[in-house]
């Protein structure tokens, strides 16, 4: 081989060298730039709601949380951690209408105490009714604002006959809301944080002009009860008023116009499909009707004709003949001849 191609294949080869030894110095020298995120700006925290609380709402801690806001956005009207105290606002009522997430501010809420509080805690074309209650009627004090709860009435009516009266309870009303138990509108806790029971004397429920007057007279008949309702009725209180043609569906898919439906049945209150129960419905030595005038109502075997004898009278507006009044004192036999009852003591004619 020529030498002067070695030469040169020498000196080619010693350049590759060099320059592999400088580029690999170069790219261990220089360290590799690290991302760093960078980091989200917090705002103060400000009390937003977490759920839409619209007008009447009673304020509870499962209503508001806190939240970063962007401090450029800050209103001197919002509620700041470390600013303000919550505890304060429990009990407060909504005056307008807040979305979820929005940040509550003071002019939105009425406190207990001040002026208009009760008319803000209303709904639209709402009434305030107060009901007395006892530790049994009212729940043993487990009742709190913002519960629902249904009335029962309690009676004994006389009727016209001489035996004893007949004893029936009624559910006049459904799905009232708790307003105030005596003049508290918040539920107060103990050093742990949990609900303190305390027996009222009066609870005051929101209701319908209509059935406002219903509890009004209901109160003079007989003794009120108040009957705790489970969250979860108002499902099935909604698929039954569907059912039944009450509640007007909207035409369009607006999802506003279903939740404020939603909202509307939930805090409505019921006075029609009122049930009952007699005492014959508990005890069979109780009625099941009321006693009839000119009827001898000693015991409950006569049921049955005194209930015949009761409906053929309001149906026909003339008084049935039944049993007299006097019966054998040992065992008989009641005899029915057409309209006339006797009763014929066991060996005798």
């Amino acid at each position: 081989m020529d030498a002067r191609k070695v030469i040169l294949l020498v000196g080619a080869l010693l350049i590759a060298v060099v320059t592999a030894f400088m580029a690999r110095s170069m790219f261990v020298g220089s360290s590799t730039p690290t991302a760093v995120a960078a980091e989200a700006p917090q705002g103060p925290m400000v009390l937003v709601a977490t759920r839409a609380l619209p007008v009447g709402t009673i304020i509870n801690q499962d209503s508001f949380r806190y939240q970063p806001w962007p401090a450029e956005l800050i209103e001197g009207t919002y509620f700041i951690r470390d600013e303000s105290d919550i505890d304060d606002l429990l009990g407060t009522v909504v005056r307008n209408d807040i979305t979820a997430g929005q940040p509550i501010t003071q002019g939105s809420l009425v406190r207990p105490g001040d002026r208009g509080f009760l008319a803000a805690a209303l709904g639209p074309g709402m009434r305030a009714v107060t009901v007395p209650v006892s530790v049994q009627s009212g729940v043993a004090g487990f009742v709190f604002p913002g519960d629902r709860v249904d009335l029962v009435l309690t009676q004994e009516v006389e009727g016209g006959g001489d035996g004893p009266p007949l004893h029936a309870s009624e559910t006049i009303i459904r799905n009232l809301r708790i307003l105030a138990a005596d003049q508290r509108t918040t539920t107060e806790t103990d050093e742990n944080g949990d609900s303190r029971v305390q027996v009222s004397n009066t609870v005051t429920v929101e209701t319908t002009p209509r059935i406002a007057e219903k509890i009004a007279v209901a109160q003079t008949i007989g003794q009120l009860s108040l009957s705790l309702r489970s969250i979860a009725d108002n499902t099935a209180e909604l698929e039954r008023a569907i059912a039944a043609g009450e509640v007007d569906m909207p035409d369009s898919d607006d999802p506003e116009a279903e939740r404020r439906m939603l909202i509307e049945v939930a805090q409505r209150p019921i006075d029609t499909d009122t049930t009952y129960v007699t005492g014959g419905d508990v005890s069979r030595f109780q009625r099941r009707t009321v006693p009839a005038q000119g009827t001898d109502n000693s015991g409950p075997g006569d049921t049955a004709a005194q209930m015949a004898a009761a409906m053929i009278s309001a149906a026909t507006g003339n008084p049935m003949p039944v049993a007299p009044a006097g019966r054998p004192a040992g065992p008989s036999v009641r005899v029915a001849r057409g309209n006339s009852v006797t009763h014929v003591e066991v060996g005798g004619n």
